[in-house]
């Protein structure tokens, strides 16, 4: 009776330690399991960062390099005798070159305090309608010189939100942008706003442009990502502009949805709530 107890006690060890021994296993699967993925990520986002640094440096420098030859022929003025147009037009294509570059240094800016969670918003009563139109408005030669058609259709009757105007207009200005950037000649950049039947506003920005397949649309909204980020793709730019739009839209309580096929076209829509912000918190 004596050795049955003792038996039954030996093998209750075993099966306790089994367990044990079972259960350490696991975890060290597990931790490795983890390690992995970590060290997966970490190379991933070295590798996006990695990218982004060299085209910024690209980005930075071709405008810069426009800036500095331009205005060197104006300064070689006396000697070249330059006529009066090509000196307005050395002048325009230096301060083109400018705007582009001091866009790309905001938009570095921008994602950086928006990375860090230091961005902040200066909100009051913003009429979304004429967001629209001062954006396309800026647009209209863009549009013009691309060979695109464009249609609008901003519903009358939008209500007037609580929201950053100077950050709404930057969100359209991206997204209108892209639209713009990607659809080749002869292309339809198509802007809507109308009120959602829960008094959301509504704005959508469809295009006939490239396109994208859906791990791209990750990539593009990424941080540092650019679906796109070969030196040799078809368009210039940092690839900032799909990850500000969308945290803009994040912070005003929004959402922000991409639907696209490659080679047929990209659909965004921007969803905002009319009473997202709270002006006597700020």
């Amino acid at each position: 009776m004596l050795n049955a107890v003792i038996g039954a006690g030996q093998g209750s060890s075993l099966m306790g330690s089994y367990a044990i021994s079972l259960s350490e296993a696991v975890l060290r699967q597990r931790t490795r399991e983890a390690e992995r993925t970590a060290k997966l990520e970490a190379q991933l986002a070295n590798k996006i960062k990695s990218e982004f640094i060299a085209n910024m440096s690209h980005e930075l420098r071709t405008p810069l390099n426009s800036v500095l030859g331009f205005s060197k022929l104006l300064t070689e003025h006396e000697h070249r005798k330059l006529s009066d147009d090509d000196i307005v037009e050395y002048a325009r294509l230096v301060q083109d070159a400018a705007t582009h570059l001091l866009t790309v240094i905001n938009n570095i800016l921008d994602i950086s305090k928006l990375h860090s969670g230091s961005f902040m918003l200066d909100p009051s009563d913003v009429q979304v309608a004429d967001a629209l139109d001062d954006c396309l408005a800026n647009f209209g030669k863009s549009i013009s010189d691309h060979g695109l058609n464009l249609v609008c259709n901003i519903a009358s009757n939008l209500p007037i939100i609580q929201g950053d105007e100077q950050k709404l207009r930057q969100t359209f200005t991206n997204l209108v942008g892209n639209a713009i950037k990607f659809t080749p000649p002869g292309g339809t950049v198509a802007i809507e706003a109308a009120n959602a039947p829960n008094s959301d506003i509504v704005v959508t920005i469809r295009d006939t442009g490239v396109g994208m397949s859906e791990e791209e649309i990750r990539v593009a909204l990424a941080p540092f990502g650019q679906a796109d980020a070969s030196r040799t793709r078809w368009r210039e730019g940092s690839g900032l502009g799909l990850p500000i739009a969308k945290a803009l839209v994040d912070l005003h309580g929004g959402t922000i949805e991409i639907r696209s096929t490659k080679g047929q076209g990209t659909e965004v829509t921007v969803r905002l709530p009319t009473n997202a912000l709270d002006l006597s918190s700020y």
